[in-house]
């Protein structure tokens, strides 16, 4: 099968090789808290028409609005006690309404 020579040079590059393949699966894994932004949820939006309701949040400097808290979020729903400081995974909603608004896909207590 392998011919290794007496000098180790082949075990040499069996080894870095092992190693580059341990790096390059190192790289490339995700680490949870790098996908997730940080964020203020700041209150609730009390209107009741067709494009208002749910949460205010600001991220990045910016304030959008969400409608849903995603199911198995830590996050107090019945009486909440702004501001609420978290970590999520979210996107810009594709909307009619405002243009402010966000879908959250997964969020936290930070």
């Amino acid at each position: 099968m392998f011919a290794i020579n007496n000098n180790g040079d082949d075990m040499k590059k069996i080894i870095f090789v092992c190693v580059m393949i341990l790096l390059i699966f190192l790289a490339c894994s995700e680490d949870e808290n790098d996908v997730m932004s940080n964020g203020i949820i700041t209150g609730v939006d009390s209107w009741e028409y067709l494009c208002c309701g749910g949460y205010f949040i600001d991220i990045n400097s910016s304030t959008y609005r969400f409608r849903l808290l995603p199911a198995g979020s830590n996050i107090i729903r019945e009486n909440p006690i702004f501001p609420i400081y978290v970590k999520l995974d979210w996107a810009i909603e594709d909307s009619l309404c405002l243009g402010d608004e966000v879908r959250v896909f997964k969020i936290q207590l930070r």
